[in-house]
């Protein structure tokens, strides 16, 4: 009787997507992926990766273009009930059903924006991966990460109909006013992992970094991570407490944690929060993403840090929710949530005067310029003037990295890798997305045979 319920389901998100209309119709779809190892074990949420797959989306038009989008997978991100129930290679290979059923479920219907698609889209594929996965309390980010690499597909296949190779055009009006920036400078920021020792993490100093992003929330019993993570401060303050920059008003390098959730107490978390104080690294935090979990709806407004949402805010309408909580700012994942998603998200957010920066999935080069091209056009972040801030961390772990780069046409170009801790734009940056719109080979191969 289920199957029968759930086949009677996707035959109606089939039939809805398909009464849309439209002047643009999808006649083929495919699919692909490639394995990506990292360079060690890759440490959050209190589990770790070995490799990221890297799906690649297909759509062609009944005009005979196609586009084709890029994704990267993080099971453990998006759902560490999936990746500590199965295999690696099992949660991915969930994951990627979800994209190859989105795929299907687009064949020949037609649309006129992506925007028209998303939600129908989503509502089935979150559905379907409660069934694939087993699991009845997925998170939605599950279901929005294997929808990154087909939407951004659509956005390409969007702009080519429509003879758009500009970002800002592509950008529907509703939404030009928040991403209505240009910044000629983009906050690179590294990912510090458990294992990323002291003297690594003042290495990426050296190179010019100084807007950090620090993992807490160490495995183990409350108790356990609350030492470790104690532990853990005490070693990246005595590493960078006397380091100064230009860019903050009181030229100490800001602190921004990230607990994924693993604080389950108020009082726990405050307990990280003296002991900050005590060894005088209070002052440095800026922002600590999400520190208690997601079903944790409490009141925050009592803690006097800036917490951050992140995976929570999976959608426009969960990040008005969040921001009624008392959290006061809002991570932008575009390449973990769908552009289409981000744009609802951040309008949400910055309309109610919440800032946003662009945070990393460990994605690829390519992937890296579309959460640049949102992140040059929000506006600062609170404390740094006329910058934008920008999450990535694929150079720390990612074997194949340059050679990944190299797949990129413009991966020569003076924007695409970080300079000082910067990374730099200009006007042909942003007249044409950073190479976003431009064919890739390397991809483009995979659908000629």
């Amino acid at each position: 009787m289920q199957s029968v319920h759930r086949e009677a389901n996707a035959v109606l998100c089939k039939n809805s997507l398909q009464s849309l209309g439209g002047s643009i119709k999808i006649t083929q779809v495919n699919s692909q992926f490639e394995r990506e190892p990292l360079l060690r074990p890759f440490g959050f949420k209190g589990g770790y990766l070995s490799e990221l797959w890297q799906t690649v989306s297909y759509l062609q038009s009944e005009n005979g273009k196609h586009a084709i989008g890029l994704g990267t997978q993080s099971v453990l991100w998006s759902d560490e009930k999936v990746f500590s129930s199965n295999s690696e290679a099992g949660g991915n290979t969930f994951m990627y059903a979800l994209t190859e059923r989105a795929l299907q479920l687009l064949n020949k219907v037609s649309f006129n924006s992506p925007m028209e698609l998303i939600e129908p889209l989503f509502e089935e594929i979150y559905e379907y991966g409660k069934t694939v996965t087993s699991n009845p309390d997925l998170r939605k980010t599950f279901a929005l990460n294997a929808l990154v690499s087909v939407d951004n597909a659509l956005w390409l296949l969007y702009a080519k109909e429509n003879g758009i190779t500009n970002f800002d055009k592509m950008i529907p009006q509703e939404f030009r006013s928040t991403f209505s920036e240009k910044h000629e400078k983009l906050a690179a920021i590294p990912l510090i992992s458990y294992n990323v020792s002291p003297e690594e993490l003042k290495k990426e100093v050296d190179m010019g970094y100084f807007f950090m992003k620090i993992k807490i929330g160490q495995s183990g019993t409350q108790q356990e991570m609350l030492e470790r993570d104690k532990n853990r401060l005490r070693e990246v303050h005595n590493m960078l407490k006397d380091i100064r920059t230009p860019y903050t008003k009181n030229e100490k390098l800001p602190y921004y944690f990230d607990a994924n959730g693993r604080y389950e107490t108020k009082d726990t978390f405050n307990r990280f929060l003296d002991y900050a104080r005590e060894i005088g690294a209070f002052d440095q935090i800026v922002m600590i993403e999400e520190p208690f979990p997601e079903k944790l709806e409490i009141d925050v407004t009592d803690i006097p840090v800036r917490l951050t949402a992140d995976e929570s805010a999976h959608t426009d309408k969960d990040v008005i929710e969040r921001i009624q909580m008392g959290y006061r700012a809002v991570a932008l994942k575009p390449i973990a949530k769908t552009l289409s998603m981000t744009m609802k998200i951040a309008k949400a957010a910055t309309d109610r005067d919440i800032p946003c920066f662009c945070a990393d999935l460990t994605v690829n080069p390519v992937l890296v310029e579309w959460n640049k091209n949102i992140a040059a056009r929000l506006k600062s972040f609170p404390g740094l003037e006329n910058l934008g801030l920008v999450e990535s961390n694929g150079h720390q772990n990612y074997v194949n990295w340059h050679k990944m780069q190299q797949y990129y046409p413009q991966h020569t170009a003076p924007w695409v890798d970080v300079k000082n801790g910067f990374y730099h734009t200009n006007d042909k940056y942003f007249n044409g997305g950073g190479g976003i719109f431009d064919p890739i080979p390397h991809y483009e191969a995979m659908f000629n045979k």
